[in-house]
Parts: C-alpha cells; structure tokens; sequence
C-alpha cells in the first residue's frame, strides 16, 4: 500500500468507527453527508485536475500507488472523500456533545475578519493562482453565506472549524513534507504567497474552509429537507 493510501486510510477509520457511538450516531447523518461530499468533492477533484495540469501542483510518484483518475493519483481522489468524512464527523460531534454551544459573536467577529482578509490577499495576490481562487473563494462563500443568510448553523461551524484544522494541518503537514524526504504534494512557488505553517502552504487553511463550508451547507440544507 502506498503512503499516501496511508494516510487516507488513517484519516478516515477513526470517524468511521466512532461513527456508531450511541450519543454522536454519525452513521444516522450519512443520508445528508456523503451527497454533500460527493457534490462539493466532484468539484475539487475538477479543480485538481486543472490545476495539475498546469503545473499549479503536483504529487511525488515515490509515495503512490500508480492508480490514476485522468491525471490524478487514486489517494488523491480519496483526499476529498476521507478529510470532508473526518471533518463533518468533528462537526456532528461538537454539536451531539455541545447542542447549546453557539458562540454567535465569536462566529460574527471571525466571518467579518475571515473575509476581509481572505477577498483582501486573495487581490493582493492575484497572480499567484492558488492563493487568488484558494482564497477568493473561501472569501466569497463566507461573505455570501454569513452576511446574506446567516443561516443558524453557522454559530455551530466555527468551534468545529478551529478544532478540524488540528488534524487537517497534521495530515497537510505529512503530505507537504514535514515528515518524509520529499513531499508527497508539492506546489509551484510561483502560485503561493511562500508563507508556510512548517512545510503547509497558509493558502491550504482557506482551502481548507472552501471545501469544508458547503459541505456542512448541504448537509445542514438536506437534513431539514
């Protein structure tokens, strides 16, 4: 097995098996989750490819199966099924656990400077194509969503999105190179701004919040469907 099926792997069989505990029942919430997954995942792995294909990034054979989907390796397309599955998992958890915890300032504060500062480097940037799309993106989801709707789950997404980034910087950090010879994913420096969180891109937190926030959109929307 690869190591990048690794990490997949790992990332994804703790939430799953957690997924029958009694009092989060995750496994209730798979009819909403995995669409929003695939629906949102569909679109990053377009993106991945595009990008790929212009050398925006790229992954070090040395750590893959081989297995590709048009030119992306196999753990790749995993990556957008086994991080969003481990992240809606905190998510559900923090809200089975903490149902009155809704910290409705703190979430207005960190959507007014999330967005300032993602619209305002994403502009700075715009050059650099990761940072610009990563963070424009992430920006202008937040400002549309938060600031147009401000739908009542939001309150309940930002505790989670802090805590979700722990085991999203460790895994970015192993597949960046924090823990191997050569990274498993490398990025043009061309199209990052060059500040790293030990060897992560900072334009992956943002990413991070694009892939993450429309998820827990359509699968908050679906479940009061």
């Amino acid at each position: 097995m690869s190591f990048y099926l690794w990490i997949n792997l790992l990332t994804f069989t703790g939430p799953f098996l957690l997924s029958f505990d009694k009092k989060v029942h995750f496994y209730t919430h798979w009819k909403t989750v995995l669409p929003a997954i695939l629906i949102v995942g569909a679109g990053f792995i377009a993106w991945d490819i595009y990008f790929t294909e212009n050398g925006i990034w790229g992954f070090n054979p040395d750590y893959l199966s081989g297995i590709t989907v048009v030119n992306l390796p196999i753990e790749e397309c995993l990556f957008f099924f086994t991080v969003p599955y481990a992240c809606a998992f905190i998510y559900e958890v923090m809200r089975a656990y903490f149902p009155n915890f809704r910290p409705a300032q703190l979430s207005y504060w960190f959507s007014l400077g999330f967005t300032i500062a993602a619209i305002s480097l994403a502009l700075i940037y715009h050059e650099n194509w990761y940072t610009f799309y990563a963070l424009l993106g992430a920006g202008l989801i937040n400002w549309i969503v938060y600031f147009g709707w401000t739908p009542k789950w939001y309150p309940y997404f930002v505790i989670p999105f802090f805590i979700t980034m722990v085991p999203f910087l460790i895994v970015n950090g192993v597949l960046t190179g924090a823990v191997t010879p050569e990274p498993v994913v490398w990025y043009n420096e061309n199209h990052i701004i060059g500040l790293r969180i030990i060897t992560i891109p900072i334009e992956d937190i943002f990413y991070n919040f694009f892939m993450l926030f429309p998820i827990i959109g359509i699968h908050e929307w679906l479940k009061r469907r």
